[in-house]
């Protein structure tokens, strides 16, 4: 807490230093509305500072000035002289409190009452006096940001020096003694590096450690329940970042909680866990650091955003007419309130105002993300400003791109044994190793064209932290520790680049922002607070995913999309009907194929290949087109088949197919595993030719001897057979010939069912 109460008489020092000739050029300027939106700023984040660190003297006198200028805003009051002096007089005050409090020292609070007062309208002018300071010694030294900036210049320089010198080593062939003095040369410079980044960077831990007694504060003055997670407190950034991101982020829990998180018996009733459930966490991302705030409340109403404004005089057609997206910034609008009532929390018209307006002052962007009744999701993208990362440099087509390192997890070779890329629909999916992950090509998201088509292509594996996806590159070329600078706004604004870097070969560079790509290419890795104490994940719709695909019998049809193992097309030959049933043959090997619509005749045929674990099954079908998230909601057939209903995909029917019907009907059975047959032979090799079919078509597996450990459990041989000495294996006789009418402890030998019954007996343990 006393870290915290520094941080609050620093920041207030500084602000009340240039708040005195505002309010007088306020004055003589009333209609200067961005004068009067910082003072009112001011005095609200004083009010929330002070409700928070329990300074009642400071948060009564701040909520009194808070009141009368939220009267000025509206237009209820005029900025007189009388006014004027009043605020000033209060904000006078404040300064004097907080150099109170940082001296330990008691000041009495006689005549706050009347500057209190004062403020009301009609009340006397009251005199203004030069306020005593009573500052503390400082005991931290401030340095220049300039300063900072210009030291973290000079050690970038260094790097990139340090780079060129390497990579003109590398070119020629080195003294051994160079080469010692040049590692010492990069520990040292690694050093600097490292020394001289953290005269900047703070964990955002000093951020967060804030917000649990915020978010208890605030949910008890609301008398809700609310649990906080947070996540990524190790996270570094810029100091001025974290100065600058700590009113936004109060303003955003506070509205989370007031806003967002339905009280607890509204909670009940809709099905709600009554405790809310509040998520803050940061990451880096490339030069950017996101932090996000997810709640699990109402979301944004944007009816009532919308009413709000047009009752405020904006035009509804006009406000209808804006996307999805543009209506849920409309709470970025200046004075906008949803609340009815005016509390210490909310209901001035404060609050995402002041949120955009801080981060677009240093650079940085916020992204809202509301699922009405769920909860809302927002994410805050700063810059780093200036920083020395680790970076993989690699190429497309006749261009090089640095991707952070931290952000891949490896680098495979598209064309290596235990990858395969296949085609779903209009998108692509890479296995690797069993792994399967949306693969995005960076070169098409980038509009470049490849120099070797022909050329196979490295596929990076990047995290996110919430998902994991494959972006395929032309090549890896280095791995490189650059300078990352913001890149011009334009380039910025597109969302695909995270800066720019100047490598030791001179050419610039842009970094890429695998986010960023992520949602360019139509990835969402959603968080969202689920009914347990952690962030679950969601990616894309809720619902089952499935692929939509055209049949044979040109009917739509679905199936879930975690049987589909790889969609193919394949040459119409490679279909056709063999011992009693559809096959197709396919690598090498034969599998059963299903198919609802005649597959003779075609000339290339589209190949579903499912997998349930164990065995495989071919769907021939015409072409994949899609994939969707199954509705919970499914009409089921009248009778079992395979299709297991119907349901509304984009309000067209979409038959679904069963695959637990079309497994049971034309999958291969199972290995038997261990409940082996061992077959004793005749010369002629009838039981080769004959009986071994028909065991193997029944799931056992069939053996010619009996190894150590086979653990054979049934032998079959003619009746006239010799049996080797020791044989502990039942033995199921066969003869040849058929006995009418006489019982004998043979099986006649095309007696099917007798066979297939002894054997299973033998099994079992039962005896012949």
């Amino acid at each position: 807490m006393d870290d915290l109460l520094q941080e609050f008489i620093a920041e207030t020092r500084e602000t009340l230093e240039a708040l005195s000739g505002e309010i007088v050029a306020w004055e003589a300027d009333p209609g200067d509305r961005a004068r009067l939106d910082a003072i009112f700023r001011f005095v609200h984040t004083v009010k929330g500072s002070c409700g928070f660190l329990d300074l009642p003297r400071l948060a009564r006198l701040s909520h009194a000035a808070e009141d009368v200028l939220a009267a000025v805003r509206a237009g209820e009051r005029t900025p007189d002289r009388a006014l004027v002096n009043a605020v000033l007089a209060v904000v006078d005050r404040i300064g004097e409190l907080v150099e109170a409090i940082d001296a330990g020292s008691a000041i009495a609070d006689t005549g706050e009452d009347l500057l209190i007062a004062a403020l009301s309208e009609g009340s006397q002018e009251v005199a203004q006096a030069a306020a005593s300071t009573l500052r503390a010694p400082s005991r931290s030294v401030r340095l220049s940001v300039d300063l900072l900036d210009r030291m973290m210049s000079g050690m970038s320089d260094m790097v990139l020096a340090r780079n060129e010198l390497a990579r003109r080593l590398r070119d020629d062939d080195p003294d051994p003694a160079l080469e010692a003095a040049l590692e010492r040369l990069s520990a040292t410079v690694a050093d600097m590096r490292e020394t001289v980044t953290r005269t900047r960077m703070q964990k955002i831990d000093q951020l967060f450690s804030a917000l649990p007694r915020m978010v208890r504060d605030t949910a008890a003055s609301l008398g809700k329940s609310v649990t906080l997670s947070i996540e990524g407190a190790d996270v570094e950034l810029d100091r001025e970042m974290i100065e600058a991101l700590r009113d936004p982020l109060g303003h955003i829990i506070r509205n989370s909680i007031d806003h967002g998180i339905e009280e607890p018996a509204r909670r009940r009733a809709l099905g709600k866990r009554e405790n809310g459930r509040l998520s803050v966490s940061a990451r880096q991302s490339g030069n950017q650091i996101i932090v996000e705030i997810a709640d699990d409340g109402a979301g944004i109403d944007v009816e009532r955003v919308i009413a709000k404004l047009v009752a405020n005089g904006r035009s509804e057609r006009e406000l209808r007419s804006l996307s999805e997206r543009a209506r849920l910034d409309l709470v970025f609008e200046p004075g906008l309130s949803t609340k009815d009532e005016v509390t210490d929390i909310s209901g001035r018209g404060v609050g995402m105002d002041v949120v955009r307006t801080s981060i677009e002052q240093i650079g940085g962007r916020v992204e809202l993300d509301s699922a009405p009744g769920k909860g809302l999701r927002i994410a805050i993208h700063v810059p780093l400003t200036l920083s020395i990362i680790p970076t993989i440099v690699v190429r497309v087509g006749d261009q090089r791109f640095a991707i952070p390192r931290q952000a891949i997890e490896e680098i495979v070779n598209e064309h290596g044994e235990a990858i395969r890329v296949d085609q779903v629909g209009n998108s692509f999916v890479a296995t690797v190793r069993e792994r399967r992950l949306p693969l995005v090509d960076l070169g098409e998201r980038l509009g470049i064209a490849r120099a070797d088509a022909a050329a196979g292509r490295m596929l990076a594996i990047v995290g996110l932290g919430v998902g994991s996806f494959a972006l395929a590159v032309d090549s890896v070329l280095d791995a490189e520790e650059l300078v990352i600078k913001p890149a011009a706004p334009a380039v910025m604004a597109s969302g695909l680049y995270a800066g720019q870097t100047l490598p030791d070969s001179g050419r610039p560079m842009l970094m890429i922002d695998c986010a960023g790509i992520a949602a360019d290419a139509g990835l969402r890795f959603e968080r969202r607070i689920g009914a347990d104490d952690e962030v679950e994940i969601e990616v894309e719709a809720a619902g089952t995913p499935a692929l939509l695909f055209r049949d044979l019998d040109d009917m739509v049809r679905a199936v879930p999309l975690a049987v589909v193992d790889r969609v193919e097309e394949v040459d119409g030959g490679a279909a056709s009907f063999a011992a009693g049933t559809l096959r197709l043959a396919i690598e090498g090997h034969i599998i059963p194929l299903a198919a609802l619509g005649e597959v003779a005749g075609r000339e290339r045929l589209g190949v579903l290949r499912l997998r349930d674990g164990a065995s495989e099954i071919g769907y021939a079908m015409g072409e994949a087109l899609d994939i969707v998230a199954l509705p919970d909601e499914i009409a089921p057939p009248r009778a079992p088949g395979p299709v297991a209903g119907v349901a509304l995909v984009g309000g067209e029917p979409v038959e679904l197919l069963d695959v637990h019907w079309l497994f049971a009907a034309h999958a291969e059975r199972a290995d038997a595993g261990a409940n082996a047959v061992r077959i004793v032979d005749s010369a002629d090799g009838w039981m080769s030719t004959f009986l071994r079919p028909i065991l193997e078509q029944a799931g056992y597996r069939v053996v010619a001897s009996e190894e150590p450990g086979e653990g054979a459990l049934a032998t079959l041989a003619f009746d006239d057979a010799a049996i080797a000495p020791g044989h502990s294996a039942p033995v199921v006789r066969l003869r040849r010939e058929r006995v009418a009418g006489a019982e004998t402890d043979s099986i006649y030998r095309y007696d099917r069912a007798g066979i297939l019954a002894a054997v299973q007996r033998q099994l079992a343990g039962g005896g012949q």
